[in-house]
């Protein structure tokens, strides 16, 4: 009886809240991405409004509305004064700085991807991990799917706004927290849409940088640093990074680049940059650098899963995993700066 009762006092202190908040996890996300999709934080950016203006604007049915709007009220999104009819809805400050599509803050682009792509591709996860195989465009094509992507040029638009989105906050901490006071020149290697690059000659008034990536993406980042009114320090040049060498450069950056690629892709990507660096030079890779016991960055072991759903054979991987490829090429020191959230800048030294 009375192991009985210990047993019972276990089971009554085991609480299946965390089983429930991840298994029904969707439901929170898909609200925040239907949110996104529809620009709801954008026009509530222009100033707060009620509950059935918002319906008129949006062209929303009036069943849900309550419960769609406060349930991003219950969730940290929006806030609310008024209850129901004579509620009147605002943007929480978060939401206000980072998903109004008006302000350069705006990381929403990454949301809308997931929104319009990632989801359904995830539904696929159970498949993914018993065939090894990517379940996205490339799925039922012939083609690679970075030949897919960038055949596409509102897919390739919609592709280069989620990877500034989705680094943006890790660019301003870098480009902040980075000592680039004894070097000169920066070269971000698959630099999409030049946001690395702005952030660090906005930051540093010693620093001119180039964005180096393929011509059709080269143009939409010409045409952000002109809208930057930066044209004069950051140069773009269109080149392909397994066919071309590098730009040479003080600092070489990659920001969500070594991740798509296999380990020999990795390790040859890693000896073009080392390459093109002189021997003061610095190689830094922005990813979401997993913890080496691999227990606690959750995102960036999920990241490694979005991989598998995404790339024939790319994969994230922890700081122990980069110093052995960059000690292999030849680099003598390393550094781990950690950023925002998940994300980490690993840092090698020539």
């Amino acid at each position: 009886m009375r192991v009985l009762e210990e047993k019972e006092i276990v089971a009554k202190q085991i609480d299946p809240s965390k089983i429930m908040q991840v298994g029904t996890g969707f439901f929170a996300s898909k609200t925040l991405l239907t949110a996104v999709n529809m620009e709801l934080f954008t026009l509530l950016a222009q100033g707060e409004m009620p509950g059935r203006e918002i319906q008129t604007k949006l062209r929303l049915h009036k069943r849900s509305l309550y419960d769609f709007l406060d349930a991003l009220v219950a969730l940290g999104f929006l806030n609310r004064t008024g209850l129901k009819d004579t509620s009147v809805y605002s943007n929480a400050p978060d939401t206000d700085l980072f998903l109004d599509k008006n302000k350069p803050s705006y990381i929403g682009g990454i949301l809308e991807m997931a929104s319009n792509r990632l989801y359904p591709f995830w539904n696929n996860l159970e498949e993914a991990l018993k065939t090894g195989e990517p379940q996205n465009e490339a799925k039922n094509s012939d083609k690679p799917f970075f030949e897919i992507l960038y055949s596409d040029q509102q897919r390739l638009n919609e592709f280069v706004n989620a990877m500034a989105g989705v680094q943006m906050g890790n660019f301003i901490a870098f480009a902040d927290k980075f000592d680039f006071s004894n070097y000169k020149t920066l070269c971000d290697i698959g630099g999409a849409g030049g946001h690395l690059s702005a952030q660090v000659v906005l930051n540093n008034n010693n620093m001119s940088c180039i964005s180096f990536d393929l011509p059709n993406v080269s143009t939409i980042a010409r045409e952000n640093v002109k809208r930057m009114s930066l044209s004069d320090r950051v140069t773009i040049e269109p080149g392909d990074i397994f066919a071309d060498n590098f730009p040479k450069a003080d600092v070489i950056t990659m920001g969500n680049i070594l991740h798509d690629w296999a380990i020999d892709e990795k390790k040859l990507l890693i000896q073009k940059a080392y390459n093109a660096l002189p021997d003061s030079g610095v190689f830094v890779v922005i990813e979401n650098i997993i913890d080496d016991d691999r227990r606690k960055n959750a995102f960036g072991l999920m990241m490694s899963l979005n991989m598998l759903i995404e790339t024939e054979a790319g994969y994230d991987f922890s700081f122990a995993d980069f110093i052995n490829m960059v000690k292999e090429t030849g680099f003598s020191e390393t550094a781990i700066m950690p950023l925002t959230g998940s994300t980490s800048a690993a840092i090698a030294y020539k």
